[in-house]
């Protein structure tokens, strides 16, 4: 990869990183508010879930475009940190926090697939 490429995708990510951290600051969504209506409780409670996951993600997105900044200084950026072989220049300008090539994040997903669903069945049991 290119000095050119690499500086265009850090500045990619510094941007969503900046993004990223000032969604994150922003808790107001979680806020627990009291009402008088069960409704608006049961409305209110609805819309702390969704923001807590929304907090979630972004907090996850976060993590992965730190990693890939700091694999952009380490010089290891664009390759996978599991089989180490080059990361496909199309899937980084698709997610260019991406830390995996696309076979092994396959892989990494239908283990977290299959972890989710054991556990699931012992929550069940």
């Amino acid at each position: 990869m290119t000095k050119t490429e690499v500086k265009k995708y850090k500045e990619i990510l510094e941007a969503k990183r900046r993004e990223l951290e000032g969604n994150v600051r922003n808790r107001e969504g979680i806020v627990i508010e009291k009402t008088p209506d069960a409704l608006d409780e049961v409305q209110h409670a609805g819309e702390r879930e969704l923001a807590i996951r929304n907090l979630d993600r972004e907090t996850n997105l976060l993590r992965l475009v730190r990693g890939a900044l700091a694999r952009i200084e380490d010089g290891s950026y664009s390759v996978c940190l599991h089989c180490e072989e080059d990361i496909n220049p199309k899937r980084l300008n698709a997610v260019p926090w991406a830390p995996y090539c696309i076979t092994c994040q396959e892989m990494a997903d239908r283990r977290k697939e299959e972890f989710s669903e054991e556990f699931d069945e012992l929550l069940v049991a």
